[in-house]
């Protein structure tokens, strides 16, 4: 079974959408910013995941963003400042 790597970026305007909307992210990626998550997804998850999170944001006030990252462009990550850093999803399972 194929899985690609997606960065997921969203910009939700009301509270309650963007909780849900970040704990449907829970399900499927890792959290690397506030609104920014890393995901390493089948086709089929990646297609669940992404009608889960039509089902709640508002097309007129939200926006999503998804990027699918190949294996070259997806190293190295650079990161600036102190806040914590994460890891990109490993092979079968998730790494916080």
């Amino acid at each position: 079974m194929s899985r690609n790597y997606y960065l997921v970026c969203y910009d939700i305007t009301e509270e309650k959408r963007l909780k849900k909307i970040a704990r449907i992210m829970e399900d499927f990626g890792v959290r690397v910013l506030y609104s920014v998550f890393e995901c390493r997804l089948t086709a089929e998850e990646f297609k669940i995941m992404r009608e889960a999170v039509e089902r709640v944001i508002d097309p007129l006030e939200d926006k999503v963003r998804y990027y699918r990252l190949c294996e070259t462009c997806r190293h190295p990550v650079i990161h600036l400042g102190y806040g914590k850093h994460t890891r990109l999803p490993e092979e079968d399972h998730l790494v916080f």
